[in-house]
């Protein structure tokens, strides 16, 4: 879910602000940048609160939510859409096309490494993601994986290291064989963009 909505959303940001010029739109980027720079953990307080006022508390939702505008991702595919040439946006215009679907037919699928990368690098920060589940849920079943793993570790029955070793392999395996899955391509998108 998060990763669905970063990437519409960071799509549709970054072409705008690599191919559209309207008024202030340094002034947002440099917003967008700014979100690099503050922790996610600073806002836990805050992003607790407005979940709470708006009754998502305990929710799936309340996990993601925060998370959905991504200002690496959008700082990432603006910089990938900077660099298709002009041209192939205006041969796309001539030939009747509008703004989405030159988006759609033009910048996306040369952007396609850099998708893959950074879905990669996004399920696996949101995947061991700790803290805010933690926090924002309160039932075993909204919690995801990498919090009920901590039930395993409680020290009122005695740590049983065999039980952690398996439920840890069990919740890095995903990530495991999905980096395997897309190995080739994920190197391949920094190769690229080296060469670029």
């Amino acid at each position: 879910m998060i990763l669905a909505a970063q990437l519409v959303l960071g799509t549709l940001a970054a072409y705008a602000f690599a191919r559209f010029e309207f008024r202030g739109r340094d002034l947002l980027f440099f917003l967008v940048l700014l979100q690099l720079m503050v922790m996610p953990d600073v806002l836990i307080v805050e992003n607790y609160a407005t979940m709470n006022a708006l009754g998502l508390r305990d929710t799936i939702l309340a996990i993601g939510l925060p998370y959905f505008a991504s200002g690496f991702g959008i700082f990432l595919l603006r910089q990938t859409f900077k660099t298709v040439p002009k041209e192939l946006d205006e041969a796309a215009r001539v030939e009747g096309a509008g703004p989405l679907q030159v988006l759609w037919k033009v910048y996306v699928p040369l952007a396609r490494p850099i998708y893959l990368a950074y879905a990669l690098v996004s399920v696996s920060y949101h995947w061991n993601n700790f803290l805010w589940p933690l926090i924002v849920t309160n039932s075993v079943e909204t919690r995801p994986l990498t919090v009920g793993l901590q039930v395993f570790s409680s020290t009122d029955q005695g740590v049983d290291w065999s039980i952690i070793t398996a439920a840890t392999l069990m919740t890095s395996a995903p990530l495991l064989v999905g980096f395997l899955l897309f190995q080739r391509q994920f190197v391949q998108s920094f190769m690229r963009a080296g060469i670029r």
